[in-house]
């Protein structure tokens, strides 16, 4: 099944590890096959990364988009998410799933569930302050 995206002037999306950025009026753009693509609002930097689940979301996100060095960025992932079980154990539903996706290949369907860990992450930490 084809994705299509509609891009606003300005707006930048990665595609394989391409940065592809709209300079025109919006654009519709329709991807025929399997692509590795990110738009530019699900994009977390480096800057960003700043705390463990945001770390996670990093290393997944570098694994999904730089194929070259794919094995890197999982181990990176799988250590920074064995850290995070071993702080927050109450987040174990969470990290399953992500580390099931994984597993199974499922790179962009793991970025998905770490946003909802970034979100938890955040639920502890206004309890604790």
């Amino acid at each position: 099944m084809p994705l299509k995206l509609s891009l606003p002037r300005g707006e930048k999306l990665v595609v394989n590890g391409a940065v592809i950025k709209n300079d025109g009026p919006d654009v519709n753009l329709v991807f025929e096959n399997q692509a590795h693509i990110m738009r530019q609002k699900d994009i977390m930097t480096l800057e960003e990364a700043t705390s463990p689940g945001r770390r996670i979301y990093l290393a997944m996100q570098c694994a999904y988009m730089f194929t070259d060095r794919h094995a890197e960025h999982l181990s990176d992932f799988g250590s920074l998410l064995s850290e995070f079980r071993e702080a927050a154990p109450s987040a174990d539903p969470i990290t399953k799933k992500i580390m099931q996706l994984a597993q199974d290949g499922d790179l962009y369907g793991a970025l998905k569930e770490c946003r909802k860990l970034i979100d938890y992450e955040q639920e502890i930490l206004q309890h604790v302050q």
